[in-house]
């Protein structure tokens, strides 16, 4: 290859490189493509250098070409940006120009958002409106007066943290109103024994001369006698009989057990004295409605005046005849009161239960 060939490929190769380094320039610049100008003031540009890319929607679509300082104190700093003209159809008078950074310490660049499609198109030369530069500066301070108040904070938790230590301490050396109760066996005994007292005085005061009217209208004296005659449960066997009353036809109001229609009850009375049975219980249910606690304490008081009525006007061995509250029912509205008659002999032989008398 002689000295004259190398050399001309060389002159190619350079001139190559040099026309490819023009072209990347001027298609940054925008010197190959059809484009127009805008302009954005600014109270600053923080650090925006001539040539900086200028996006649309995140893509490159121009340059800065220029950065004027303002003839006056009051006014910004002017930046003019050539854009490629496609970009048009999506700028528009309501657009608005701001100046981002590749990261923290990265290049500037100004960042031009999409208008409304109401707004009117950009036309050469315009200036749409901007957004002040977010400065680092000030992120920096921020910065630092959270990390300020973080470290406030966790001074207070740590001093919260040994207040709550010289109270713990305290506590466990018996210290204090907590502490003797925590630690006094004598303190805890004596508040038990108050708490006992307490419940003995309102059970003596059902019989006190003035209050014991308001519990005889209820049908009943005290909690004692509601579970006189009562079973923990129904026997598992098969019942013989069964008699079924509403409890608001045979009570005088829904709250309360002081039978109102008690001669309801009389064919129940009648067949206990006429057949033998081994077992009889007296089961009251209520609505959903109330309070659980009172709903149990006011079927074991119903149950209870039923028996003793059939107790008292018939005559049957009342010593099988039991009681059993039952409490809230949630397929009853208003309550019922149930007899459940079992046989006298083996009731796990008995025959199946008849269907019931409903009154």
């Amino acid at each position: 290859m002689s000295r004259v060939f190398r050399l001309g490929l060389f002159v190619v190769a350079t001139l190559l490189i040099f026309a490819g380094g023009v072209f990347l320039i001027g298609s940054k610049q925008m010197y190959f493509q059809r484009s127009y100008r805008l302009q954005a003031n600014f109270p600053n540009v923080a650090g925006l250098n001539d040539g900086a890319d200028v996006r649309v929607g995140g893509f490159h679509q121009g340059s800065v070409t220029r950065i004027d300082l303002p003839r006056q104190p009051d006014q910004g700093v002017t930046v003019t940006m050539e854009l490629a003209k496609s970009t048009r159809q999506v700028i528009r008078k309501d657009s608005v120009a701001s100046i981002a950074s590749e990261g923290l310490v990265g290049d500037e660049y100004v960042e031009i958002t999409f208008g409304s499609r109401e707004a009117q198109e950009v036309r050469d030369g315009d200036a749409i409106r901007s957004a002040p530069p977010v400065q680092m500066t000030d992120l920096l301070k921020k910065a630092d007066r959270i990390l300020d108040t973080a470290s406030t904070a966790v001074e207070g938790i740590g001093a919260s943290a040994d207040n709550l230590k010289s109270i713990s301490a305290k506590i466990d050396s018996g210290k204090g109103t907590v502490g003797a109760l925590v630690n006094d066996k004598t303190i805890y005994k004596a508040a038990a024994a108050g708490a006992t007292e307490f419940q003995e005085d309102m059970e003596a005061l059902k019989h006190n001369f003035f209050l014991r009217g308001y519990f005889n209208r209820r049908g009943y004296a005290d909690s004692a006698s509601l579970k006189q005659h009562e079973i923990p449960e129904l026997p598992s066997a098969a019942y013989d009989r069964r008699f079924v009353y509403d409890s608001a036809k045979i009570f005088d109001k829904p709250d309360v057990a002081k039978l109102k229609h008690e001669q309801a009850l009389n064919d129940a009375g009648h067949f206990l004295e006429q057949e033998k049975f081994g077992l009889a219980v007296v089961t009251a249910r209520t609505g959903m409605k109330g309070d659980t606690q009172k709903s149990r304490e006011l079927t074991e008081a119903q149950s209870m005046v039923v028996r003793d009525y059939l107790a008292k006007n018939f005559k049957l061995d009342d010593t099988r005849l039991k009681t059993l509250g039952m409490g809230k029912d949630p397929n009853s509205e208003t309550g019922q009161v149930e007899i459940l008659i079992y046989p006298p002999e083996n009731p796990a032989k008995a025959p199946k239960s008849s269907p019931p008398h409903k009154h």
